[in-house]
């Protein structure tokens, strides 16, 4: 199995321990040789001592996905050695710590084991319990960056990074690194047959994880409120966007800030205090999952009915109900297209990357004041806690917000009289007043029943005239949202369709698929409501599959529901297992599809 820069390194370690630096060298070092690499932490949800994994795709070719194979087996947790050994590829290594034994039933004919003393090395160079557990992880970088061949001057150059005041802390580490490094060059053919080689992939590129991004774009678009409850896994968008604001957003000299953070009692509260400060004209949001969404309900269809714009970060993660709080899913999907009671439409987002995440969480702002409604961003796990890497980001510095239909005191000056829900546009959008702008602008916010002119009314015509023009508006979402992205040839009969995350796994699966003569057209949705040229591609094909990561295939079903396209073109493959989509799973089920006669 020789391969260059194609190589899948698993770390298998216990929750708590330290690990999580160790991997991030590893995967940095890589990444700053210039070879395009992936990071995916697979961790439990309590705190401490279960098992958790780290998973470093080097990617020559710059696919983005989880890999569907294991090359090398970094097998710290004695827990886990049967499963960890299970995962190995044939052909592959695994690698433990050899100052215990290890039961022979654990070896398997086609994988190659490789022990090291790592906790009997660090013993004997290192004082104190702490220090020797942290320091074999480190010691077992210096093990892979020996067997794959990674350059020991970068490891060290983001070492001397990371602890530019604490010189003691980059001898110690280098000290472990060499430890590892050392056993291995003097004990095994190093390098292994698969190994990296410098080269220039990752130029104009940068590592980030969603959430990161998606604060950084929260500080970019102007938000100033953020209302939050902590839940798994959106808790670091709002420690990210903290993080930027108080470097970014506080006078150095007065210490004056210019925006304002709340930590809720709880998701219904913190989606209270968006809409207020919304509707008092700040940019506010709130990153939440499920669970959030499922509180937020009721307050997300009075903000729908009494349009007030407001931004929703939903980083789902596996439900139902509490259910695996650190595995990633695209459940969320119909809640939150049709969140709350009563007839409810709401703009969702759907954004492949972290890049993505930093774009479209500035572009949320604009679209729910420019169409005075709830946007959703569907982020998820794996893009929002996952290392990706992804180009620089760009910002325009001349860029304008786009406020929407705000009318200023001179213009309410005048006007005869404003009327709250008027649509004198023919759009569906009414133009909207701040609080305290002029006298004229004033208006009761109701979420009982209305009429165009913002009174209280239980008369059927009129609450009907308001719920029509609500259709109005969402036909003029569906021209504004950003367009589905395509790659179409006129001589294929099939189509491949998803969304978010699962777009790294299809663009790969399409690359393998056609290899095998197997070409298949592409769609990736980014907004709902959808396009026309969405329902233009399914009509165009004689078969879509859509690929999704939910048990009930809702993108099909919000397909159906919105597109009212035919249902036999759309073949569902679903992956819901709580990790992140690969590539195999979508060429496997495709080829299934086929060998039943489906179209190819």
């Amino acid at each position: 199995m020789a391969t260059v820069n194609d190589v899948v390194v698993k770390i298998a370690t216990v929750n708590g321990t330290g690990s999580a630096s160790a991997n991030g060298l590893l995967m940095k070092s890589i990444f700053r040789m210039g070879i395009p690499v992936v990071g995916k932490n697979y961790f439990p949800s309590n705190i401490q001592g279960l098992p958790t994994w780290y998973e470093i795709r080097v990617t020559g070719d710059g696919y983005q996905s989880r890999s569907d194979r294991v090359d090398i087996m970094v097998a710290m947790n004695a827990q886990t050695y049967a499963r960890d050994l299970a995962d190995v590829s044939s052909g592959g290594w695994l690698l433990y710590d050899s100052t215990w034994p290890r039961h022979k039933q654990l070896d398997r004919d086609d994988v190659t084991v490789l022990g090291v003393p790592l906790s009997r090395m660090c013993n004997e160079n290192f004082d104190g319990a702490r220090a020797r557990i942290l320091m074999k992880n480190i010691a077992y970088v210096g093990v892979v960056a020996a067997l794959l061949d990674i350059d020991l001057d970068i490891i060290t150059t983001l070492l001397e990074e990371t602890f530019a005041d604490k010189k003691h802390l980059v001898d110690s580490n280098m000290k472990a690194i060499r430890l590892g490094y050392d056993y291995a060059r003097e004990n095994f053919v190093c390098p292994l047959a698969c190994k990296v080689e410098a080269m220039d992939g990752t130029s104009g590129h940068i590592v980030i994880d969603g959430n990161t991004a998606a604060g950084l774009g929260c500080m970019y678009a102007g938000a100033t409120v953020g209302a939050w409850y902590p839940i798994t896994p959106s808790t670091s968008l709002m420690d990210a966007f903290r993080s930027f604001c108080s470097r970014y957003r506080t006078d150095p000299k007065t210490g004056e800030r210019t925006y304002c953070i709340i930590q809720a009692e709880d998701e219904l509260a913190a989606i209270g205090m968006v809409l207020g400060a919304a509707w008092n004209g700040a940019r506010s949001f709130t990153p939440t999952s499920g669970p959030g969404i499922s509180l937020m309900s009721e307050f997300i269809g009075f903000a729908y009915y009494a349009e007030i714009p407001a931004v929703i970060f939903n980083v789902q993660r596996t439900g139902p109900s509490t259910g695996m709080p650190t595995r990633t899913q695209q459940s969320d999907i119909l809640s939150c297209a049709y969140a709350s009671h009563g007839d409810t439409r709401h703009v969702l987002l759907f954004p492949k990357d972290p890049k993505e995440c930093f774009e479209m969480a500035q572009s949320a702002f604009d679209y729910a004041e420019r169409l005075q409604t709830p946007v959703i961003v569907m982020s998820d796990l794996d893009i929002g806690m996952n290392d990706w890497m992804v180009p620089d980001f760009e910002f325009d510095e001349n860029v304008v917000r786009d406020r929407g239909k705000v009318l200023s005191a001179e213009q309410l000056e005048e006007m005869e009289k404003f009327y709250r829900y008027m649509d004198v546009d023919g759009d569906g959008i009414p133009y909207r007043t701040l609080p305290g702008v002029h006298p004229k602008g004033s208006y009761f916010t109701r979420g009982s029943g209305h009429t165009r002119h913002g009174a209280y009314t239980e008369d059927s015509a009129a609450y009907q005239d308001v719920v029509d023009r609500l259709l109005v508006k969402w036909e003029t979402a569906r021209q504004t949202l950003p367009e589905a992205e395509f790659e179409v040839s006129r001589f294929n009969k099939a189509g491949l369709l998803t969304i978010g995350s699962g777009d790294g796994a299809c663009v790969e699966a399409r690359d393998r698929l056609a290899a095998q003569k197997i070409n298949l057209d592409y769609c990736r949705v980014r907004a709902f409501p959808f396009s026309d040229a969405v329902k233009e591609f399914i009509d165009q094909h004689e078969v879509v599959y859509v690929v999704e990561q939910n048990r009930d295939a809702q993108l099909r079903s919000l397909l159906l529901l919105d597109a009212g396209v035919d249902p036999a073109k759309l073949v569902p493959l679903l992956h819901y297992n709580g990790m992140p989509l690969n590539a195999g799973f979508v060429v496997d089920r495709v080829l299934e599809e086929v060998a039943r006669g489906r179209a190819a």
